[in-house]
């Protein structure tokens, strides 16, 4: 018997929306991090790209457990610290960078990066996509 390896024209895209609204940080990131690798998908493999893109709305909205909000600083080369204000200016940052730190390092999960698209706000610009409402777990 043959291991399957998939090939591009076996990959299928689908482009899903999550609302982060009253979600959990670190929970949303790590179950967006598993859709961009394609870990859902029976045809996962390591070294293929077969994730989904993803679109985050409401990040703007989304719950932080714990003493995170004042403990949490993020670092930039600009010399730019914040927690809540970070979040409370740039929630698309935060998570972007979350899920990121989840994804493979190297071309390969910067490809898979390109897939994530993350917006404060409930409108996003993919509706000509027909995006599918996941509900996270």
């Amino acid at each position: 018997m043959k291991t399957f390896m998939p090939k591009a024209a076996d990959i299928t895209r689908q482009w899903y929306v999550v609302d982060a609204e009253g979600q959990v940080f670190g929970r949303v990131a790590s179950q967006v991090a598993n859709i961009l690798r394609g870990k859902n998908k029976p045809i996962y493999t390591p070294n293929v790209d077969t994730g989904d893109y993803v679109i985050i709305i409401n990040a703007d909205k989304i719950v932080m457990t714990g003493k995170k909000l004042d403990q949490k600083i993020y670092y930039h080369h600009t010399g730019y610290v914040g927690g809540r204000k970070l979040l409370a200016e740039k929630p698309e940052f935060a998570i972007r960078r979350a899920v990121v730190g989840m994804l493979p390092k190297g071309p390969l999960g910067r490809q898979m990066a390109k897939k994530l698209k993350v917006y404060a706000g409930p409108n996003h610009d993919h509706a000509a996509q027909k995006p599918v409402k996941f509900d996270l777990v």
